[in-house]
C-alpha cells in the first residue's frame, strides 16, 4: 500500500509517542536504580551503586525471589503437560462439544485477576480445605499459563497438517516411534516458546497471587509492592524492579524468536 510522505511522518511520530508512554516510565525505573538521592529527586544530583550492593545482601529479595523462580517453573511445567495434551486432543480429534472444551481453556487468561483469584481463594479454603501456600500459588499460576501452552501448540499442529506422521506410520513405526522423530522436532521450537511466555506470565503475576498465596510468602511482585512506599527500602526496591525488567525481557524475546521460527515451520 503506498502512502504519502506525510501519513508517513505521522504514522512514524505515533508510533514514537507511543514508544516512548510505555518505555520513559521504564527507563525512570532503571534510571532511580543509581539515584543517590533517596527522595528521588529530579534530575538526579549524583549517582551511585549503593542500592545495588545492597540488593545481594536483601534476604526479603532474595527469599521472595527463589519463591517467584519456584512457582514460574513448577506452573510451567504443569502448563507444559497439561496444555499440549489439550492442543493435541482439541486438535486432532472431532468430539461433542469441542468449541466449548477449546474456550473453556482460554477464558482463564480472559478473566480479570481479582475474580480468578477470589474464586480460587475460595476453592481451596472453602470447598477443597486446602490451606493457602505455594502449592495453592503454583495451581493457581498454572490455570492461565495453560493458555500460551495450548495457543502455541495448536498453532503450530494447525500448520504441521498430519501428512509426515502418516507417511511414517506408513512406513511401520508407531505411535511413539513416530512422535518421538517426527511429532516432537516439529513442537519443539513452539514448546520452548509456549514454556518461556508461561514462566514470564507467573513470574509477573500479582493479583492472582496474593490470593493463593500463604500467609508469610511473598514472590518478587508482591515484595516489590509492600516495600515500595517504605522509606529505607525505596531505593532498593527501583533496584529489584529494574533487575526484573530486565530480566523479563529475556523470554519474551527468546519467545519472540522462537515462535517467528515456528511460524517458518523450522527447528531449533
Amino acid at each position: 500500500m503506498n502512502v504519502s510522505r506525510t501519513t508517513r511522518y505521522l504514522l512514524w511520530g505515533a508510533l514514537g509517542v507511543g514508544l516512548a508512554v510505555i518505555y520513559f516510565p521504564l527507563l525512570l525505573v532503571l534510571l532511580n536504580s543509581f539515584n543517590a538521592d533517596t527522595s528521588f529527586g529530579w534530575p538526579p544530583s549524583a549517582f551511585t551503586l549503593e542500592w545495588w550492593g545492597r540488593v545481594t545482601g536483601n534476604a526479603g529479595a532474595l527469599n521472595a525471589l527463589w519463591t517467584s523462580v519456584r512457582a514460574g517453573l513448577a506452573a510451567t511445567a504443569i502448563a507444559l503437560v497439561l496444555g499440549t495434551m489439550a492442543a493435541f486432543a482439541l486438535q486432532r480429534y472431532r468430539f461433542y462439544g469441542r468449541d466449548s472444551v477449546s474456550l473453556l481453556l482460554v477464558l482463564p487468561i480472559a478473566l480479570p485477576g481479582i475474580v480468578t483469584g477470589i474464586a480460587l481463594n475460595n476453592a481451596f479454603r472453602t470447598i477443597l480445605g486446602i490451606n493457602l501456600g505455594l502449592f495453592t500459588a503454583i495451581i493457581a499460576h498454572a490455570t492461565f499459563c495453560i493458555v500460551v501452552v495450548f495457543n502455541n501448540v495448536v498453532a503450530r499442529l494447525r500448520r504441521m497438517g498430519g501428512d509426515l506422521e502418516e507417511a511414517s506410520m506408513d512406513l511401520g513405526a508407531d505411535g511413539i516411534t513416530t512422535f518421538r522423530l517426527v511429532t516432537f522436532p516439529m513442537l519443539r521450537s513452539a514448546l520452548l516458546a509456549g514454556g518461556l511466555l508461561a514462566f514470564a506470565l507467573s513470574f509477573d503475576e500479582i493479583i492472582v497471587t496474593t490470593f493463593t498465596l500463604g500467609t508469610g510468602m511473598e514472590t518478587l511482585p508482591i515484595w516489590i509492592l509492600n516495600n515500595l512506599f517504605r522509606p529505607n527500602q525505596a531505593p532498593v526496591v527501583n533496584v529489584v524492579a529494574a533487575v526484573l525488567v530486565l530480566i523479563s525481557t529475556v523470554p519474551v524475546y527468546l519467545a519472540q524468536r522462537l515462535s517467528g521460527d515456528t511460524a517458518s515451520g523450522g527447528r531449533l
